[in-house]
């Protein structure tokens, strides 16, 4: 956090995470992207941007800028461009609304491209089904949106039971999308897993390494390089006719 405090879960990636049911690790709670805004915003275990008790220095500091003041007075005439909470939240949410995924090789081999994916990776799509990876990492994005334990239990991070009070939900985490996994380690709901193979292989299958190697090839085509390099989501070179 801005503090330097360390967390103890891992930063999800965010892409297509319009179409995510749940857009937490451990909250079931928080089914929207304006909603989701204030855990970073305002959450003090950990503590991330460090804004609780802070709420009128977001508008103050957001307002001091007159470029932010244009955009937002374009952003919501429907509210004479206040710049508050809600509306940074509205603005935030609808900037990850934008964050589309759908340029893989897996999903041009979906589309009917028949080199898309090489051996190794329909291979291992198959393997992905068979082993019953697929069971929980479901859908169009790779997660049933539902909560799992894989490991027992840690004192530090009881997870969903830190919601909901019930041991029997200590150590579930919301299952994982899959888009762009290959590039977004570290692993594991605490970034305890250094590489995407170790993480494969704590889910307890049993797997030869040519089944690993080919699950890996399979994951690695859900990586859309598209996406990754995509101008519109990068820093604007300038903004209000400034250069920043």
């Amino acid at each position: 956090g801005v503090h330097g405090d360390p967390g103890l879960r891992n930063v999800p990636g965010l892409a297509n995470v319009a179409w995510l049911p749940r857009l937490t690790m451990a909250d079931p709670g928080i089914t929207s992207l304006e909603a989701q805004v204030a855990v970073p915003l305002l959450g003090e275990h950990p503590v991330e941007m460090g804004m609780k008790g802070l709420e009128a220095e977001l508008p103050r500091r957001l307002g001091a800028d007159a470029c932010y003041r244009r955009m937002f007075a374009r952003a919501f005439p429907d509210r004479r461009g206040r710049i508050d909470i809600a509306t940074v939240s509205a603005a935030l949410a609808a900037f990850e609304r934008t964050l589309i995924s759908r340029d893989s090789p897996y999903d041009r081999a979906r589309r009917g491209q028949a080199d898309a994916l090489s051996m190794s990776a329909r291979q291992g799509a198959h393997l992905f089904a068979d082993k019953g990876c697929a069971s929980c990492h479901a859908g169009r994005d790779f997660s049933d949106g539902a909560y799992h334990r894989l490991e027992p239990a840690t004192a530090t991070d009881p997870g969903l039971a830190e919601k909901t009070g019930l041991t029997s939900d200590a150590g579930r985490f919301r299952t994982p999308p899959l888009r762009n996994v290959a590039v977004t380690g570290p692993w594991w709901h605490d970034g305890s897993a250094q590489t995407l193979d170790a993480a494969i292989l704590r889910h307890g299958q049993k797997l030869t390494d040519v089944e690993r190697i080919a699950i890996t090839a399979f994951l690695d085509s859900l990586t859309d390089r598209t996406f990754l390099i995509d101008p519109r989501f990068a820093m604007p070179d300038e903004a209000c006719g400034k250069k920043l």
